[in-house]
């Protein structure tokens, strides 16, 4: 597994988004029993603390140590720096794997072996992930000049998986309907453009120029934002869930 954020994990922690608590809810509800959970690329652990408001324990897995060390604490989360495809996690233990926009960088077939092993029959596996951020379609046609245009070449090819929503990846589980979620937030133009900075081309962008390419584009977006303090910013959610 590629790890493209260990380098500004911080940055990641304060400006990367945060999932709805309905969503993660209703994975929770399809879940066989609450009693662990497996938040697996778990990276600042935004996910493992919602999930152990509902399960007893709740394991969580990166390879990133610098994400780990990033990540919320609570008493029933166990941190744990191992790869996605080879956990120490006992076999037929888990009721819920939850992956948060990260499957698209796994082994996909030794992941799924991994799931196989460790979840409980009838347990559930939930792949999630979001789409392209939108605020309005002045600010987004410059966001997408910076994604498409000035990135085209620097996103990795794991990417394209995001941008078809998940739909082209293996998924070898009984896959279950998931209603329509969505992230829906207030940001400030610094929270934007701090977000901007988290995506993973922009570093491979950096480190070939020695140049930001957000800051090419600022002066255009800041344009396009206006006057306003603060807007509203969507993402939608991206899920493939299914029964093991």
């Amino acid at each position: 597994m590629k790890d493209n954020f260990s380098g500004h994990a911080a940055d990641y922690a304060t400006y990367r988004p945060t999932y709805p608590h309905e969503l993660i809810a209703h994975l929770v509800s399809l879940a066989p029993a609450h009693h662990l959970a497996w938040d697996c690329a778990t990276g600042n652990g935004q996910v493992a603390v919602m999930l152990a408001e509902f399960f007893a324990e709740v394991v969580a897995t990166d390879i990133s140590e610098q994400q780990l060390q990033n990540a919320v604490q609570a008493p029933n989360i166990r941190y744990l720096a191992e790869p996605a495809e080879h956990t120490s996690l006992p076999a037929a233990s888990v009721d819920l794997v939850v992956v948060a926009q990260a499957v698209h960088w796994f082994e996909f077939g030794l992941f799924y072996q991994e799931v196989k092993r460790v979840v409980r029959p009838e347990g559930v596996v939930a792949l999630i992930g979001y789409g392209l951020i939108r605020i309005n379609p002045a600010i987004d046609e410059v966001i997408m000049k910076l994604y498409d245009g000035i990135l085209n070449s620097y996103w990795d090819p794991e990417r394209r998986y995001i941008d078809e929503e998940y739909r082209t990846i293996p998924f070898p589980f009984v896959e279950l309907e998931v209603p329509q979620f969505s992230i829906n937030a207030t940001w400030t133009f610094g929270q934007l453009v701090g977000y901007l900075n988290t995506w993973s081309a922009v570093k491979h962008y950096e480190r070939e120029h020695s140049e930001n390419p957000v800051a090419m584009i600022e002066q255009e977006l800041l344009e396009a934002w206006g006057n306003a303090q603060q807007k509203e910013v969507v993402f939608d959610i991206i899920a493939r869930v299914g029964k093991v």
